[in-house]
């Protein structure tokens, strides 16, 4: 799979996009327009070994729904995830089998690294 998870009205997401020179074969997907599959999510999921790596703990619906004081179990992050798009942390670069997931400054180094060298 090589494909992209982001938000096209994230400014954080366009920064991330446009420092990248991406293969054409990558795939761009808004996840506002076009919600992640709960397929696509498995697979994450099957990559980073959690759901919670995925979730947007950053996220306004999170704190506004109480989650930040919750003990969630895998599969209720999933639900959240699947329920409404800003759960889902990103923007996430799958390329073939590596993964990357987030927007912290060593992830961004890191996506920095591998696309343009």
């Amino acid at each position: 799979m090589k494909k992209v998870f982001y938000l096209s009205t994230c400014d954080t997401c366009k920064r991330i996009l446009g420092k990248l020179s991406l293969p054409e074969d990558v795939v761009l997907q808004d996840i506002k327009k076009t919600h992640i599959s709960e397929n696509a999510l498995d697979f994450l999921h099957k990559k980073t070994k959690s759901y919670e790596i995925l979730l947007n703990k950053r996220a306004q619906k999170y704190k506004a729904e109480g989650l930040k004081d919750e003990n969630l179990s895998e599969d209720e992050i999933k639900s959240y995830i699947l329920s409404h798009y800003t759960f889902l942390k990103r923007p996430i670069f799958i390329y073939d089998d590596k993964i990357f997931v987030g927007n912290d400054k060593q992830t961004v180094d890191a996506l920095i690294s591998f696309f343009n060298e």
